[in-house]
């Protein structure tokens, strides 16, 4: 592409050396003229040359790069309007290559009508009509809530009736059920003032805006004047009124009524998307909270996306904060507000809420994930196991060893095989130990690693991306010879230790062994467990069944007249030796005659 003769690099060098020195928004379009990307800038000219005069490591953003053919640009005046800007033009255009907000939907609000008495409902629809909204309300059960508390406070009308002074007065409406039962005071038929029901509305839309303090003081001087009045029963009416108040105000309080009107800002990320939390506290209330997610374009920074965050919810929920509390530095300013970073005391109480609550949504959000794509949380996990022991590729074909004997007897040793995080049963394997006399559990583990993978390289059967052995550094060590020494292979060695209550407690790695931290009862330590238990299960399995089997054999075979024939005969009947010893010497005889069924009842009664 060529623009007044010059090339497309020339063009956009060109652009670039005169931009200012200036906060603003630029904006790179393709060789069509389409918006590819909206970013934000303290100092354009600076921001923008990054993009040219380096080499990016990051894939995406190479590809970006690759597709600008135009950059335009909007000087403004202060950062804070770069990022107000940013953000309109992101939800306008949705470029390409920018951070995606997932959360387009629209939550519902509380309306306060401007009518002349005014109704209360809730709605998805902003009407600009001089009514009130609060909200929107991302929690549905808070905002039922909140409704529940104003219908048992207030008689507040749910007719859509015209209720102005001229048709009151001329007797146009009639009462409803509502007012027949009490909900509703009846203003249609003039039963209730104006100024009564405006002072309701009044009350219900500082208990909106989380003044429940106000309202609970309110009622209490009301209470205490009709006491002095010996107006008693209207007291009480008042104090119901009072105690729903305070039993509200109990539940959503979190922290000091002195913490007004802020906001609270968490992150947490992943490979491909960033999770944000948004509190704000209203008198110690919880009057807002919503958690959203952002899926990741390019290689974004926390820093980045959680400001991108903080202009979006500010807008969507028309928050006038002038306190801002984060989890870290974000480097940003913003006309008459400043930031916290608490360490202590109630704000840090308010900011590990937001953190907790955002932690629990990515778990949420990767749970869902896994329900409708289970290959997902073996791809994660493998990638856990790839990051804990940096390895250059993620395994998806892992091997784990155990030995079982007693003692030296009957010594075996079991291989299992994990494929994506699942065990594959086909590829288990058994081994008898042949070379080891006695227990000695590294010269067999020697042998059966050597048999495997000796095999392994014969048949051209595939390797796997990691062996686990279910023992300490001794255990690895020997694999280690015979995988690296002997059979020269590069394959990556784990060992798997357990605790004194014979518990998987730790996972070890490299030579010489360090122990790679892996919190419990987390998904990866569970895999990690059940690796374990799994090569233990089939290795006493195996042990078990060749150990009662040799233990049947040698029963039978020292009694004389019995042999394999009549060994045979005899446990297709019977089924086992104890069964035989159980067996009359008439039933016994019926099989193997009455000669060997008498030396049978001997040694086996002996």
């Amino acid at each position: 592409m060529e623009k007044e003769g010059l090339t497309t690099n020339d063009y956009l060098k060109g652009i670039v050396l005169n931009l200012p020195d200036s906060p603003g928004i630029y904006q790179y379009l393709n060789a069509e003229g389409t918006i590819i990307y909206v970013g934000k800038a303290k100092n354009l000219k600076r921001r923008v040359s990054s993009y040219f005069n380096r080499e990016h490591p990051n894939e995406k953003t190479r590809m970006l790069v690759s597709k600008i053919a135009d950059i335009r640009y909007i000087v403004v005046k202060t950062e804070e309007d770069a990022l107000l800007l940013e953000n309109n033009l992101i939800k306008k255009y949705k470029p390409r290559y920018n951070v995606l907000l997932k959360d387009d939907k629209t939550y519902p609000s509380i309306c306060v009508s401007n009518d002349y008495f005014p109704r209360i409902f809730k709605t998805r629809q902003i009407i600009r009509n001089g009514s009130s909204y609060y909200g929107p309300y991302s929690h549905a059960p808070s905002m039922l809530a909140v409704m529940e508390l104003i219908k048992k406070l207030y008689p507040i009308r749910t007719c859509k009736l015209n209720l102005i002074p001229e048709n009151i007065r001329a007797g146009k409406f009639n009462v409803c059920l509502e007012y027949h039962i009490k909900n509703c005071k009846g203003p249609c038929i003039a039963q209730q003032s104006h100024d009564e029901y405006m002072k309701n509305i009044s009350e219900i839309k500082n208990i909106l805006k989380g003044d429940t303090q106000v309202v609970s003081n309110l009622l209490m001087e009301e209470m205490k004047a009709l006491a002095v009045e010996m107006k008693f029963e209207e007291a009480q009416k008042i104090k119901e009124k009072y105690d729903l108040i305070e039993n509200y105000r109990s539940k959503s309080e979190v922290v000091n009524s002195f913490i007004h009107n802020v906001d609270v800002f968490s992150i947490e990320m992943e490979e491909y998307s960033a999770y944000i939390n948004y509190l704000h506290i209203t008198n110690g209330c919880i009057n807002q909270a919503f958690t959203f997610e952002y899926k990741k374009r390019l290689n974004e920074s926390k820093e980045e996306l959680l400001q991108l965050g903080i202009i979006e919810m500010r807008e969507r929920y028309k928050s006038t904060s002038r306190e801002i509390i984060v989890p870290f530095e974000l480097g940003m300013e913003m006309n008459n507000v400043c930031f916290t970073i608490p360490q202590r005391g109630e704000k840090k109480h308010l900011l590990d809420l937001s953190v907790m609550n955002v932690k629990q949504y990515k778990v949420d959000r990767l749970k869902q994930a896994e329900k409708l794509n289970p290959e997902q949380r073996s791809v994660r996990l493998m990638k856990e196991i790839q990051e804990q022991l940096h390895m250059t590729q993620m395994p998806n074909h892992i091997e784990c060893f155990d030995n079982s004997n007693i003692q030296g007897t009957d010594a075996v040793a079991a291989c299992v095989v994990f494929k994506k995080a699942r065990p594959s049963k086909k590829d288990y394997r058994k081994y008898i130990i042949k070379t080891v006399t006695g227990p000695d559990d590294y010269a067999s583990m020697k042998e059966v690693v050597r048999r495997r993978y000796s095999r392994a390289i014969e048949e051209g059967i595939p390797l796997p991306d990691l062996i686990i052995t279910d023992g300490g550094k001794g255990q690895m060590e020997v694999v280690r010879e015979v995988i690296e020494d002997e059979l020269h292979l590069n394959i990556p060695i784990a060992g798997l230790a357990k605790n004194h209550k014979h518990r998987t407690s730790e996972l070890l790695y490299g030579f010489p062994p360090l122990t790679i931290g892996v919190k419990q009862n987390t998904p990866l330590f569970h895999l990690l467990e059940s690796m374990q238990d799994e090569v233990h299960r089939f290795a006493i399995t195996f042990h078990r069944d060749k150990r009662s089997k040799s233990q049947v054999v040698s029963a039978l075979d020292s009694i004389k007249g019995v042999g394999e024939k009549r060994k045979t005969a005899l446990l297709k009947t019977f089924k086992s030796v104890a069964r035989i010893k159980q067996a009359s010497l008439e039933e016994i005889a019926a099989v193997v005659g009455e000669a060997t069924a008498k030396n049978i009842k001997e040694r086996l009664t002996e």
